[in-house]
């Protein structure tokens, strides 16, 4: 199994006279995990609803495995999208969840379900609306996992986990998604925990896209420029300044984009230069001043 892949083309969304998603493309490679970040109301839950045939765009195009999810059978049952307390029936026990779920998910793996329950020290004979909520939360991670499901999508399922059953559930879907490639498309904002999952990285604003590309490429395009203020002002002249600090007569400024001869150029000056981690660089690239728009990343910052 390699999984599904996904190709977003012009997708637009409107709930009234919300636009939720406004003429979004990008793509979803299949057999990788995917990160599909943003603040609330950017549009992650909309796009996965979409992608899960839960919900009709209002114009454009998603293609799941190449066609159209919407009331798809093929497509549809091999997509799992896992909210917050999971794609359960919430009064029956979690064994008869369990035994639903295999009986109609044909890559589901009970024994793998039932391991998950025991290391999150969930009691499978309890219903799931007696469980707390980070129980419920940790149950949808057990169905999201054990599912196997070529295109899953993780809806931040991990909304009222602490810490260790977080970290818990990272472990098992690394280690699950290694030994049955798919496709996984992970939705959080707790980018720093969820960082070392993820190849690729989509970043939703408001609707818009600002950025979409593997996390190794988007890792490079931030870069944090330190030294007196003057030379620093210099060095970052007609590059895209997304922060700026300054003591006394030293400056910091963290830019987009970077150039071939940067060290060199930044040594003469007396600068010292550093890299921007995904969670800063998505924060930057989010941060709104007063009215001000985020701006995408343009072709030339993402490469």
């Amino acid at each position: 199994m390699t999984g599904f892949g996904v190709q977003v083309r012009d997708l637009t969304v409107r709930y009234g006279p919300t636009t939720a998603l406004d003429q979004v493309s990008f793509e979803i490679r299949p057999g990788v995990i995917t990160g599909l970040l943003g603040r609330n109301g950017s549009g992650k839950t909309t796009f996965l609803s979409v992608a899960a045939a839960f919900r009709r765009g209002t114009s454009g195009a998603v293609l799941v495995d190449g066609e159209d999810p919407w009331e798809n059978a093929r497509v549809m049952g091999g997509t799992c999208l896992v909210r917050e307390s999971g794609d359960v029936v919430a009064d029956e026990p979690i064994t008869e969840n369990l035994r639903f779920l295999a009986e109609r998910r044909p890559t589901f793996d009970r024994a793998t379900a039932e391991s998950l329950l025991d290391r999150l020290e969930i009691d499978p004979s309890k219903r799931p609306d007696k469980l707390s909520r980070g129980q419920r939360s940790a149950f949808g991670v057990v169905v999201g996992v054990a599912t196997r499901a070529p295109l899953t999508l993780l809806d931040e399922v991990h909304l009222g986990m602490d810490a260790p059953a977080r970290y818990a559930f990272y472990d098992a879907l690394l280690a699950d998604w290694m030994a049955h490639p798919r496709t996984i498309v992970v939705s959080s904002h707790l980018i720093d925990e969820v960082e070392r999952l993820l190849e690729d990285v989509v970043i939703l604003d408001h609707g818009r896209v600002l950025a979409a590309d593997d996390a190794a490429t988007l890792r490079e395009q931030g870069l944090t420029v330190t030294g007196p203020a003057d030379e620093v002002d210099a060095f970052v002249t007609s590059r895209r300044v997304v922060a700026r600090q300054t003591l006394g007569r030293t400056a910091q400024a963290t830019v987009i984009g970077t150039a071939p001869d940067d060290e060199a150029r930044a040594r003469a000056a007396g600068l010292e230069l550093g890299a921007v981690g995904l969670q800063d660089l998505f924060v930057h690239l989010t941060d709104h001043a007063g009215d001000r728009a985020a701006a995408p990343l343009t072709p030339q910052e993402s490469r």
